[in-house]
């Protein structure tokens, strides 16, 4: 069966099932809908997924998203996916859903709040919310104390394994959309959490080179968002 992924290398979860999907050696084509410009409402990607969201994946027949149920579907329906991905033992599977349970309503939570605030509104040219920023970025920051703290304390990936599982890529995909943040504000916020920094240096080296290639349109994004921020702060 065909596989095809519907995706955006701007979106989080996207950027970790297609990492996942290269480092497995997965036949798959990607199909590209931008986010930005508003391609996830059109009418023809509706009829794929009538969230109007990426990824989706479409297997022969079968169509799924939410990128945590594409993840663990891949991890059972390709037979050369390495098992430190999606471990078969029930108590160390059950580890890594935990992680992926936590991370929609912590750090996904806090990511997207600090984004939105940070980085979206000033350059919309809406009023700053204070309130809403301090409330964005005490979720992010207990959100990565957490990791640094709990999920990390047992060893160099989530969890207290000896190789990432999917859950490692999803929330060093959603931390790695902090790059789009002025230099100052990603310094200041990720800067104290050193085993969080060390983690996703490990990643980054166990799936080279797709983790940089598949980065490499938000390294780009990058500058690009951060002279803005920059000129902004010099006309306010």
């Amino acid at each position: 069966m065909s596989l095809k992924i519907y995706c955006d290398r701007m979106s989080q979860p996207s950027r970790a099932i297609l990492i996942f999907s290269k480092m497995n050696g997965l036949d798959f084509e990607e199909i590209t809908i931008k986010i930005f410009e508003g391609q996830q409402h059109t009418p023809e990607y509706k009829e794929i997924n009538p969230m109007s969201q990426v990824p989706t994946i479409v297997h022969g027949d079968f169509r799924l998203f939410e990128s945590h149920a594409i993840l663990i579907y891949l991890c059972s329906a390709f037979p050369q996916v390495a098992s430190h991905w999606y471990p078969s033992d029930i108590h160390e599977r059950a580890k890594v859903h935990s992680v992926l349970d936590w991370h929609h309503s912590n750090l996904r939570r806090g990511s997207v709040g600090v984004l939105t605030n940070l980085m979206l509104l000033p350059l919309r040219g809406a009023p700053l919310d204070t309130k809403a920023t301090e409330e964005a970025e005490k979720t992010l920051e207990k959100s990565l104390s957490i990791i640094e703290s709990f999920w990390l304390k047992d060893g160099p990936f989530l969890v207290g394994r000896s190789q990432p599982s999917i859950a490692d890529l999803c929330l060093i995909s959603e931390i790695m959309e902090l790059q789009l943040l002025s230099e100052r504000d990603h310094e200041r916020i990720l800067s104290p959490y050193k085993k969080v920094s060390k983690w996703i240096e490990d990643t980054k080296k166990a799936t080279a080179p797709y983790f940089d290639e598949i980065h490499q349109d938000l390294l780009i994004a990058q500058k690009g968002f951060r002279e803005q921020l920059e000129n902004l702060g010099k006309t306010n």
